[in-house]
C-alpha cells in the first residue's frame, strides 16, 4: 500500500469493527534511516489494533471473572484468550507482511 492512503481494516471472525489507518502513521513507525537501529513494528501496530477487538476482549475479561469464582481449578479461559489474539494478529499481519514485500 503506498504512503498518504488510508488503510481499511476489515471484520474479522469475531467481528472486530471498520477502522482507517493513516500508513503516513504507521511509516513513521516502521521506517528507519540505515544508521539507525531498527525498530521492531510489530508492537506499534498490535496497539493500534487493540480497538478493533473489544468483543473477544470483552469476552475474555468476562471469562476471568467465571474462573476466579471457580474453587476446583480446573475452568480456563484458554480459548476466549487466543481468539482475542488472533483477532489482533489478522489486523496486524497485512500491514506487517506489505513491509517485508
Amino acid at each position: 500500500m503506498a504512503r498518504g492512503k488510508n488503510a481499511l481494516l476489515g471484520y474479522g471472525r469475531m467481528g472486530h469493527v471498520l477502522a482507517w489507518l493513516d500508513m503516513n502513521e504507521i511509516a513513521e513507525h516502521i521506517d528507519f534511516q540505515a544508521d539507525e537501529e531498527p525498530v521492531d513494528p510489530k508492537k506499534y501496530l498490535e496497539e493500534r489494533c487493540k480497538p478493533q477487538c473489544v468483543k473477544p476482549l470483552y469476552e475474555y475479561e468476562k471469562c476471568v471473572k467465571r474462573v476466579e469464582k471457580d474453587d476446583t481449578g480446573h475452568k480456563h479461559c484458554t480459548g476466549q484468550y487466543f481468539d482475542y489474539w488472533s483477532c489482533i494478529d489478522k489486523c496486524v499481519a497485512p500491514k506487517l507482511l506489505e513491509k517485508l514485500k
